[in-house]
């Protein structure tokens, strides 16, 4: 059984503007956001999950988002290093949170910014991370170092697609469905030399955040407004869970920025 981390959005507001997705003077409906995020809490409660939630704290909006909270390898824990400092203060109530269910901390250097599992994610054994505009390369050579295992690093290129996990999504089969103008030329070559059975999701179908989806088994979870990507998935034997993800769009999230993966893998080895 997959154990999952979600944080209510009892907070949740788009207060400031730190991507492209996000505008105060548009804003989120609070009602709203609070029907799709229980949808997407109950769909993910019946696919064999055991889904375990942290307080939501006054003054982190984005904390909803727990994806960005780190990655946990097994019984390991790497507190994400937030480049804004609108959300550097989530990390603490993150880090205790694990504590409490047992984890190792592991500490990244401060000065390097990584954003969990928004910009790090496994296709088989290797890590692909995700940096430029939240998390930086240089922390991907310490989580190699941390984690023992084959790390890629990948640019990101579109501001609206500011994180890896709003772009890629690794399948168990081995195949993964992204966005490739997401990425550079080098990061679009090595993602095709390691990856087999790439699904190319359009232009369209990607600003609807189809890409940022939860993957468990044989089931998907994701936003609403993908018709053809679900049609290649069905194909594959996926079935897909489509859900209305409007009000956190909004603030450039979805489906997978709204949930952490405790642990993401057991080993590495």
């Amino acid at each position: 059984m997959r154990e999952l981390l979600l944080c209510p959005p009892d907070y949740y507001g788009i207060e400031y503007e730190i991507n492209p997705w996000m505008s105060r003077a548009r804003g989120a409906q609070a009602e709203l956001a609070q029907k799709q995020w229980e949808g997407l809490h109950a769909t993910l409660s019946k696919l064999d999950c055991k889904v375990h939630l942290i307080a939501p704290q006054p003054g982190l909006p984005d904390m909803v988002f727990t994806a960005n909270a780190g990655l946990t390898i097994g019984r390991k824990f790497i507190p994400s290093n937030f480049r804004h400092t609108e959300r550097a203060g989530e990390q603490s109530f993150f880090v205790e949170r694990m504590k409490q269910r047992g984890y190792e901390v592991r500490w990244l250097p401060e000065n390097l910014y990584f954003e969990g599992e928004g910009d790090a994610l496994f296709s088989g054994d290797v890590l692909f991370c995700g940096y430029k505009f939240r998390s930086d390369i240089q922390s991907h050579r310490a989580i190699a170092d941390m984690l023992g295992c084959l790390v890629i690093s990948v640019e990101l290129v579109d501001p609206r697609f500011y994180h890896l996990d709003t772009c890629f999504c690794p399948l168990p089969d081995g195949g993964a469905f992204w966005f490739p103008m997401a990425f550079d030329e080098y990061g679009q070559r090595a993602i095709r030399e390691h990856v087999i059975d790439l699904i190319d999701v359009s232009q369209e179908e990607a600003t609807h955040f189809s890409c940022n989806a939860v993957v468990l088994e044989r089931d998907i979870v994701l936003p609403e407004g993908a018709p053809q990507l679900v049609t290649r998935l069905h194909e594959r034997g996926y079935r897909c869970h489509e859900l209305p993800m409007s009000e956190f769009i909004k603030a450039g999230g979805a489906c997978k920025c709204l949930v952490m993966f405790m642990p993401q893998r057991e080993s590495v080895a």
